[in-house]
Parts: C-alpha cells; structure tokens; sequence
C-alpha cells in the first residue's frame, strides 16, 4: 500500500514539476516580464534592455540604457514604441514613452502585453528633443507583420 502511494506521489511531483517550467529569452512568455535587447543606432554607442511587464490590460515598460548619451546631466532622450521593425519603422509613435533620463525610464502604456508582442513594435530611443530625428537605440518588441511605410534610422 505504501509503495502505491509513493509512487502517485511521485508521479504528480513530475507533472507538477513539467508544468512549471521557465521558458528563458526575450519574448517568450507574454504572461511573464519580456525583455527587449536595444541595440544602439547610429553610430551613438548606447546598448540596453526594455522591460515590459503586464499589469491589467495596460503595460509596463522600464528602459535600462548604458552609453555616453545615457550619464549624470545628459540631456533627456525621447523614447516611444512605434509600429515596424528597427530598419523599417512608422515615424508616428503608436505609444509615448517617458524620457529617458541618466539612462533609466519608466511608463505605463494603454495596450496589452499579449497585443504588443504579437504584433510587429519596436522601442525607439532618440537623441534629444532637439534632434529627434536621430535614433540612438531600438529594439523589437513583436514579431508580426511589419509596415509598410517608416523609415531606417532617421524621421
């Protein structure tokens, strides 16, 4: 009786086990935090992470940036999340992101998580308000469809 017992035991330890599973990489879980590696742009040697995070149906985002642009007193760097792809984006931002300041960022924006990944966003971090036209960083966010209208680098 007791080898029986053991033995459920530890067969629902294994399915328990099996269903907890991470999956590990940017991307791969809309229900956990997704990390967006921003690759720099332009020659402007600043490299970083986007965090989103899913609260409701709204969507947390935390820009990590490390370069010369991102330091102590560097002017703030406007930052959205447009539709396309880094090469080829939509100059209309599709959602505002808070400047980033000294290399950190954090807002709150009015689309899901799920919506966001499965379609085709990048994050797009820009010089300064003054020359917002120059990208600085960019990363994917989905892998969906790009557009077909945008533009490489530049607005």
């Amino acid at each position: 009786m007791m080898r029986k017992g053991t033995c459920v035991i530890a067969a629902v330890v294994v399915l328990l086990a099996a269903g907890c599973g991470s999956k590990s990489g940017s991307k791969s879980s809309a229900s956990g935090p997704v990390t967006v590696n921003l690759t720099e742009q332009n020659g402007s040697g600043e490299s970083g992470t986007a965090t989103l995070t899913k609260v409701g149906d709204q969507t947390k985002v935390v820009v990590d940036l490390q370069g010369t642009s991102a330091t102590m007193g560097s002017a703030s760097q406007p930052a959205h999340i447009h539709k396309g792809s880094c090469a080829k984006l939509d100059p209309t931002p599709a959602y505002a992101l808070a400047d980033v300041k000294n290399g950190k960022s954090t807002s709150t924006v009015a689309a899901k998580l799920d919506d966001l990944t499965k379609s085709a966003f990048v994050i797009n971090v820009h010089k300064s308000a003054a020359e917002i036209q120059t990208y600085v960083a960019c990363g994917a966010v989905g892998t969906g469809p790009t557009s077909s209208s945008g533009s490489s680098g530049k607005y």
